[in-house]
């Protein structure tokens, strides 16, 4: 679809630098970009079917959720779901699950790894408008020890050389970050969640390589051991980091390391269980990781590290689209709700390397948009009340009353 140019008028800006809501706005988009934010009395003036009323409402940054699998959907048995699925159901899968994810307001994305290369293929996809979704960051296939955690989705390599040859193997096939397994995990049998897995030696060669093409590395560190080694490895992102302590922390918060707490990925399994099909394996794992995690993730928010908002999606019960309610959990353990929403903009386009073009509504930004119903710094589900949604200013998803038919949508309202 060709972005449109229209006036947003009406609505209250959070623009997810944490400033305080400014009610009585108005924003121009012009192509893909925002070219005008202001009180509506001072508005440019616009051709009436090119204005867009907002009723009050909130306008946000586009979302973004750090930590998705696209070639999921929330099944019971992710294991048995990725080994039974052929590569075009997989890509139909992810398809779908891009779709969901935008329709919910979410409109960039990292994908955390999917074998076959689907997903990187689906950002092309998605850039070149082949198909509509978010803006997808995908980091291909998992760096992972031999046996280790996400080997079904993932590249096996043991000692630097063939560590260093599997991540530049990731680059060559086209992965816009690399995911490395620092530890064992929930979803894969026969290890343990705090299992160390890939050695400093190794996780270095994996950053080291990432930062000499111009690429962020995050890992999957659930363990102290594998999160200490990731630190001193110069990673850029921990994702879940169920045993952070006061050394870890006060490491990474000297360093700038991010992390992506993933609350939902646990609470979907224990909430869920083997009485929905869930193997009795990984609800043991998670039954007993539950209270590490929300520990760690309430000492984290107290010692300033640096939070980016993420999912898990795909995991069991967890399906794409749900990001809003990954926010209320953050805010239920800790974060306040301005806190949780430069997480889930600011905060996440940081974290992905992004933050030039978005996660805050500002002039010359990419023109990301999100109309919610209600305030979503008093009441963080507001954000899963989403009315409309704009992505490099083109409307996806319009369920505003008389916005006019001059302001083109990619898909029928």
């Amino acid at each position: 679809m060709t972005p449109a140019s229209f006036l947003l008028r009406n609505v209250t800006v959070v623009d997810g630098t944490g400033s305080a809501p400014v009610p009585g706005q108005a924003l121009v988009v012009e192509g893909r970009r925002i070219v005008w934010i202001g009180p509506v009395a001072d508005a440019p003036s616009t051709a009436p079917e090119n204005v867009v009323d907002g009723g009050g409402r909130t306008v946000l940054p586009g979302l973004i959720n750090c930590h998705v699998h696209l070639t999921a959907d929330g099944a019971p048995d992710l294991m048995a779901q990725t080994a039974g699925d052929t590569v075009p159901l997989a890509t139909l899968r992810a398809a779908a699950g891009a779709v969901e994810t935008l329709m919910s307001g979410v409109t960039t994305v990292r994908d955390c790894g999917a074998a076959d290369d689907v997903v990187v293929e689906l950002a092309k996809a998605i850039d070149r408008g082949l198909v509509p979704g978010p803006r997808v960051q995908a980091a291909g296939r998992v760096i992972t020890m031999t046996g280790g955690h996400g080997h079904f989705i993932g590249r096996e390599a043991d000692g630097p050389d063939e560590v260093r040859k599997a991540t530049r193997a990731e680059i060559k096939a086209g992965a816009a970050v690399i995911k490395v397994m620092a530890t064992g995990g929930v979803l894969t049998p026969g290890v343990s969640p705090t299992q160390t897995a890939l050695l400093p030696e190794e996780l270095a060669v994996v950053a080291q390589e990432a930062h000499n093409s111009g690429r962020r590395v995050t890992t999957h560190a659930i363990g102290r051991s594998g999160i200490h080694n990731a630190l001193i490895s110069g990673i850029d992102s921990i994702e879940h980091g169920f045993y952070l302590d006061d050394e870890l922390l006060d490491i990474a918060v000297a360093q700038g390391t991010f992390l992506v707490p993933t609350i939902l990925a646990v609470d979907g399994i224990i909430r869920n269980g083997m009485a929905a099909g869930i193997p009795e394996w990984v609800v043991d794992k998670a039954e007993r990781e539950a209270a590490k995690q929300r520990e760690s993730f309430a000492a984290a928010v107290a010692s300033g590290m640096k939070i980016a908002a993420g999912t898990d999606a795909g995991t069991p019960f967890n399906p794409h689209g749900d990001l809003s309610r990954e926010l209320a959990l953050m805010v239920q353990h800790g974060l306040t709700p301005m806190q949780t929403l430069i997480a889930a903009t600011r905060g996440a386009a940081e974290n992905l390397g992004l933050a030039h073009e978005l996660g805050t509504l500002e002039v010359g930004k990419l023109a990301d948009l999100v109309v919610v119903d209600g305030d979503p710094v008093a009441d963080i589900t507001a954000t899963g009340r989403v009315v409309l949604v704009v992505k490099d200013g083109v409307v996806h998803r319009d369920e505003l009353p008389d916005t006019g038919p001059a302001v083109p949508t990619a898909r029928p309202r």
